[in-house]
């Protein structure tokens, strides 16, 4: 009989924030951003432990707080799946998750998918969700990362540019009429093998061009297997983000105790 293998949530959760000071702090309803993340990964099936990785002292006090399993990394890490491997580094498991630590709405069902997508393509050293994109809000939105695959389901590209071009029709709005875009969903897991070697890796010269850190790995020749999810996801990047999360909580409170 096959051994289930280990897999770990890993929550990046870095101090700061250029837009938003202390962002995994921010007070959402009584909670904190980094608490809800937690909460809501923890709900997921396929994880074994959840663990927050951050590089500051008061968010670890925090966790400690209100009951998480947290880890002090280093300030210098950049990226938050190298913050993931300095995790697997200290940590037993063969699968690790990298969940974004700035969506306190994420669905359990999307980390859930992401895992098996990775269980269901053993071959494939990283998988992550991409989603449809049905507006041309989104389409346009340099924050929206999009994603261009092959025909295996393997990405071949990431940019926050909207990719492809769709030559021959100058009106972009009628662009999703034409082809069918991706957006990715910030999710990762990775094999625990890989990971050790993501973390070896140069930052590579696309990967600072986009500020995309997958991009790392499709420079140096590796794979990413991706699964189109129905799922989506809010970050919190803005006070105007953190607003709009506070207003969508309190109504969510609000029609549960009406009920």
């Amino acid at each position: 009989m096959p051994v289930k293998p280990i897999i770990v949530g890993v929550i990046p959760s870095r101090y700061a924030s250029q837009r938003l000071p202390a962002k995994p702090l921010v007070d959402l309803c009584g909670k904190s951003l980094v608490q809800r993340v937690y909460e809501q990964a923890k709900k997921s099936r396929m994880l074994d432990r959840v663990v927050i990785a951050t590089d500051d002292v008061r968010i670890e006090e925090a966790v400690c707080r209100f009951g998480g399993d947290v880890m002090l990394t280093s300030q210098e890490i950049e990226s938050g799946s190298d913050r993931v491997a300095a995790v697997a580094l200290h940590m037993e498991g063969d699968i690790f998750v990298n969940i974004q630590g700035d969506e306190p709405f994420i669905a359990p069902e999307i980390i859930d998918q992401g895992v098996q997508l990775l269980l269901d393509n053993t071959s494939a050293p990283v998988g992550t969700l991409i989603k449809q994109i049905s507006s041309q809000e989104e389409l346009l939105n340099p924050n929206v990362v999009k994603v261009i695959l092959n025909t295996n389901g393997y990405a071949m590209y990431f940019s926050r540019a909207t990719v492809p071009y769709v030559r021959g029709e100058a009106d972009k709005g009628r662009w999703l009429e034409r082809h069918t875009f991706y957006k990715h969903i910030g999710l990762y897991v990775f094999q625990r093998s890989f990971l050790m070697q993501y973390a070896r890796m140069p930052v590579s010269q696309l990967e600072k061009a986009e500020k995309l850190e997958q991009l790392r790995i499709l420079e140096a020749g590796y794979k990413i297997i991706t699964g189109i999810t129905t799922y989506d996801s809010m970050s919190i990047d803005t006070p105007e983000d953190a607003a709009r999360a506070v207003k969508i909580l309190r109504q969510t409170s609000s029609g549960s105790q009406t009920k």
